[in-house]
């Protein structure tokens, strides 16, 4: 990847559904249940457009979709964005490719008046790499909500200020 260039795009295309699916997939980190949800919200957006209050921002490396992150604004408040999903494709994890499309998605949300964003995680060790990701940038666990997802696995709530 490091001799490959890294493009970010904003626009949905048709064959995204299809390419978060795998991007979920590789990663091994997600249910069968929760990569449907993601492959869904892609679609509501390509059928409502931005009536679908979901934004994403993709990324290419060698004409691949290799990466994505959906956000949007949290209904009935001022400012609060939602961090719904941030995926890497396995091959293309742990080279930064994550923190791009996360400050990406950032200058996206305050471009539409975003003051804070919320992200919530699972506690299981799994997801241990992922909770790192965030504090080191710049996200503070604000919330903890035991038992949430299961027995042993706690709903861990992040937020940053922008």
């Amino acid at each position: 990847m490091s001799n490959e260039t890294i493009t970010l795009r904003e626009t949905v295309h048709p064959d995204d559904p299809e390419n978060v699916r795998a991007i979920t997939t590789s990663s091994g980190f997600f249910f069968d249940h929760e990569i449907e949800v993601a492959v869904e919200l892609v679609e509501e957006r390509l059928q409502k457009g931005e009536k679908s209050g979901y934004c994403f921002i993709f990324a290419e490396c060698g004409g691949r979709t290799v990466g994505y992150s959906c956000f949007g604004p949290i209904a009935c408040t001022e400012g609060s964005f939602d961090l719904y999903w941030i995926a890497v494709h396995e091959e293309f994890r742990n080279h930064g490719l994550g923190k791009k499309i996360l400050v990406r998605s950032e200058e996206a949300m305050k471009r539409m008046n975003c003051r804070t964003v919320y992200v919530e995680t699972a506690s299981r060790d799994q997801y241990k790499p992922t909770r790192e990701f965030y504090l080191r940038t710049g996200y503070v666990i604000e919330a903890v909500l035991k038992d949430f997802y299961a027995p042993g696995d706690d709903k861990v709530i992040f937020i940053k200020k922008l």
